[in-house]
């Protein structure tokens, strides 16, 4: 191959991985997704933008466990018979500043009733930004660091499963999906996420 095709080659191959990362970049961050896999989901989409699933019909979520962002190790199964708030975020993401502080409130006010808050931190390239976002809006449960997405795709598709950056779901007592949002939500949309599973016996 002559030096003009070796340069040719790496041209469209620089262009084609520009191009999967402006595509990837277009949907971080996003304010919505779409329902992953087929067949009968049984979720309800509310007009709140929340989906939920009725009690004798929700999925099991999987265990996610690894290192937090400070270098402590995690495992979800800790939580069993509590419930159990997971939040997608990354400190680059602008939805999730803005809903940061809401979480910490009422987190702080739900703690003592059973109800375990673990965030996952995502696309943060290291730790850094990660440990500065949660100093700045006075974090204080975990997040299992996962730069790369791995915890995400944990979950089924056809679940309650995250797919957008900021995503949250709330799993029941019994270790099930109960319901998710796939936007950045305030304080009084994850209280009613919540109110709901707090009050199933």
């Amino acid at each position: 191959m002559s030096a003009a095709s070796r340069a040719r080659s790496r041209t469209a191959l620089f262009a084609t991985a520009s191009a999967a990362v402006a595509a990837l970049t277009l949907s971080a961050c996003s304010s919505g997704g779409t329902s992953g896999g087929g067949g009968d989901t049984n979720f309800v989409a509310g007009g709140n933008g929340i989906d939920t699933v009725a009690k004798g019909e929700r999925a099991v979520a999987p265990v996610l466990s690894g290192e937090t962002i400070d270098g402590k190790q995690l495992t979800t199964a800790a939580t069993k018979g509590k419930i159990l708030v997971i939040n997608v975020w990354g400190s680059w993401c602008p939805p999730c500043r803005a809903e940061a502080e809401s979480f910490q409130t009422v987190y702080t006010d739900v703690k003592d009733q059973g109800v375990e808050f673990v965030g996952i931190n995502t696309r943060d390239t290291s730790t850094t930004p990660a440990k500065a976002f949660e100093k700045e809006f006075g974090i204080t449960y975990p997040s299992l660091y996962d730069p790369t997405g791995k915890q995400m795709l944990r979950f089924k598709k056809g679940t309650l499963n995250p797919q957008a950056i900021p995503s949250t779901l709330v799993i029941d007592r019994q270790g099930k999906l109960a319901a998710r949002a796939l936007t950045p939500i305030g304080e009084e949309t994850l209280r009613s996420m919540i109110k709901p599973v707090l009050a199933e016996k």
